[in-house]
């Protein structure tokens, strides 16, 4: 900013009494904050804000902490220095989040389908075999379960077998209507 800006800045937050409009503050984008009293709600003072000239009215963007204050929910303005931690504060939480991005997309996905080695079935070659055969037994293999194991491990089928859950032989009955008295 310019010494001139400077200047005009301090001239307008001096809350002189003839002044019916009081210069609070600025962003650092360059909005201006203005307190002023409401003519309608007596002792009640109005803040708004001003924008460039330049700058439409769907572009104006204001911080949070400027927006608490338009908003009364905070008694004094945010100071040049708490907005620029606040945008020091911004700016480590975006690396951090590109650096937790970086570290998801390294992890290995668990819904996608492991591409498969390249094995081909029948090799002539004695050194393939060879190799084929040592890690064999390090590899953990498909265990095959026999057919009565696998029948025992069902307990849908125990179940039905035993008898223990009742709604395996109940059927619905078909409907008849009783007689109706007139």
């Amino acid at each position: 900013m310019g010494t001139a800006r400077d200047l005009w800045i301090r001239w307008k937050m001096l809350r002189l009494p003839w002044r019916k409009r009081f210069l609070v503050g600025q962003d650092l984008k360059g909005n201006t904050f203005w307190e002023f009293k409401d003519a309608i709600n007596h002792n009640r003072w109005r803040r708004i804000v001003q924008a460039n000239r330049k700058t439409h009215h769907s572009d104006v963007q204001i911080s949070p902490q400027w927006h608490q204050w338009l908003r009364q929910t905070r008694a004094d303005p945010p100071s040049i220095q708490e907005q620029a931690a606040d945008l020091q504060r911004i700016a480590q939480m975006q690396h951090n989040a590109r650096l937790a991005d970086e570290r998801w997309a390294a992890k290995a996905k668990y819904i996608e389908k492991p591409e498969p080695a390249i094995t081909p079935q029948l090799s002539g070659d004695p050194q393939f075999d060879r190799v084929q055969a040592e890690q064999a037994p390090n590899q953990p293999g498909p265990t095959k379960k026999t057919k009565s194991a696998v029948e025992t491990d069902d307990p849908w089928k125990k179940a039905a077998e035993t008898g223990a859950n009742p709604g395996n032989t109940w059927t619905p009955e078909a409907w008849v209507p009783g007689a109706v008295k007139r």
